[in-house]
């Protein structure tokens, strides 16, 4: 198979190569070859006088037919192929809307989404589904590969598709809609499931499913199988690969949403596939919109912003902190975020920095840890446990951070309350030797530097002596067994 493989690029619109493609489907391909055979057989006599034909007209012809040949083939029958392995999100409603514009514009002949998630979020899956229906190229879904599932979510997508199709050793269904954290009342539950099963009846009876078997997977979440899905009218193919999945739908017709009939003239072998991917931007927005990761980054964020207004003026932690938190801000404004949880997380924060200033033992650190873990557990409210963060996940950074945190903070107030050892403050209390006697002035030797001293008590040259005060470039100083004996 023949792959054309391209990030997100748009194409401008092959307008020749659709209108060639128009008019040579299968049978007029076939009589453009014989047409073009009988113009080679039948020799010009006007031209020639004869039916021997001179070399240079031989070449020139089969030039012209072979050219004609392969652009025909060329154009005939391109499909455009979409991978979806993750959680259906804003970023894969983006993506599968952006390749349906391009499809569109280079007149392709089929979009091929390949599919394989959990599900994902409602809003997403509606967003897919309108694509998919105003889409003005067919579109197969492909449930892919073996072991692989459209659950949820992607039920819902694969029911909305021209062509449904699966590869043996999947399933589908499980399409109840579900919100995290406590039990719905029944009103609200009853809405919600009546909404979901109506969009489910009005995408499936347009294409000629089993209406009644699909609305049960929204319901009563049923599941089924490749084989159970294709005998109870849920899908139209199972394929174990795309060459098999294209042979089978080779001059098929099927009726579309709008009410058209289409049929697909694939090639019988290498059928050509131009494959699809993510642009860079919505690769990083795949991969930061991961709860888990946007959790992470905003616990670093807050760590650094923390450490930054411990050490003003260190620049690279606030550099560092805003950068990461801004990130996860955007992340989790895409996400069902939980305010509560916010909350939560930055009361754990306000834990750790009261465990230094009180003497708690730990437990405030503990409890900083307990919010910290439950608000990443509640942080995002999805459907799906894959869109949630991982117990795990919230373990692994509450538990460090939380030590860390409460370390630093012991240590900064630890700094405040030490004496200070620098300047003239740092003289005060040290310990001396008198070079000269001191009667009452004489020169002292300090931390290291020679000082001119002054004690209220005669001093003999060699004694210990203690700073008691600083007095501009002269010490005030205490004979240190004098000052013991005042101690006593």
């Amino acid at each position: 198979m023949s792959l054309i493989c391209f990030e997100g690029a748009r194409l401008q619109p092959r307008r020749d190569c659709h209108k060639i493609r128009s008019g040579f489907s299968r049978r007029a391909r076939v009589r453009t070859a014989r047409v073009g055979t009988a113009a080679l057989a039948r020799p010009s006599r006007a031209k020639l006088g004869s039916r021997r034909w001179p070399p240079q007209l031989w070449i020139r012809h089969a030039a012209c037919f072979a050219a004609l040949v392969l652009f025909a083939t060329f154009c005939s029958a391109d499909v455009l192929k979409v991978t979806v392995n993750d959680a259906i999100q804003p970023v894969t409603a983006e993506y599968i809307g952006r390749a349906l514009d391009l499809a569109a514009a280079n007149h392709d002949q089929a979009v091929l989404i390949e599919i394989n998630t959990p599900g994902g979020l409602v809003d997403s899956t509606r967003d897919i589904i309108e694509k998919i229906v105003a889409s003005p190229v067919p579109v197969i879904i492909y449930v892919t590969p073996s072991g692989s599932r459209a659950a949820s979510a992607g039920f819902f997508i694969l029911e909305s598709a021209d062509v449904a199709a699966m590869a043996p050793g999947t399933n589908t269904g499980a399409a109840h809609p579900v919100i995290l954290g406590g039990k719905m009342d029944d009103v609200m539950k009853q809405k919600m499931e009546n909404d979901a099963a109506a969009l489910m009846r009005s995408v499936v009876a347009k294409r000629g499913r089993n209406v009644e078997l699909a609305e049960s997977a929204v319901r009563e979440s049923k599941s089924f199988t490749d084989q159970e899905a294709l005998d109870k009218k849920l899908i139209e193919y199972i394929a174990p690969t795309e060459q098999d999945l294209f042979r089978q739908l080779n001059g098929k017709s099927f009726k579309r949403f709008n009410g058209t009939t289409v049929t697909l003239s694939f090639m019988d072998k290498d059928q050509p596939v131009r494959d699809y991917r993510m642009t860079l931007k919505q690769r990083i927005l795949s991969y930061i919109m991961d709860p888990n990761v946007a959790f992470i980054f905003l616990a670093i964020g807050a760590l650094a912003l923390y450490a930054e207004f411990n050490h003003p003026g260190a620049v690279i932690p606030g550099t560092v902190g805003v950068v990461f938190i801004l990130i996860a801000a955007f992340a989790l404004n895409l996400l069902p975020v939980r305010f509560a949880a916010i909350a939560m997380i930055i009361g754990a924060f306000a834990l750790f920095a009261a465990e230094a200033k009180f003497a708690s033992h730990g437990v405030l650190t503990t409890g900083g840890i307990v919010l910290l873990t439950l608000g990443g557990l509640f942080l995002v409210d999805a459907p799906i446990p894959e869109m949630r963060v991982h117990l795990a996940t919230a373990l692994a950074v509450s538990i460090p951070l939380g030590i860390i945190t409460a370390f630093l903070m012991s240590i900064a107030v630890r700094a405040r309350r030490n004496k200070v050892v620098t300047g003239e403050q740092g003289l005060i209390g040290e310990i001396g030797i008198a070079q000269t006697t001191l009667a009452p002035a004489g020169k002292v030797f300090v931390h290291g530097e020679l000082w001119d001293a002054v004690s209220a008590v005669p001093v003999p040259a060699g004694e210990r002596i203690v700073v008691r005060q600083v007095d501009g470039l002269t010490l005030r100083v205490d004979p240190v067994a004098a000052a013991r004996t005042a101690m006593a």
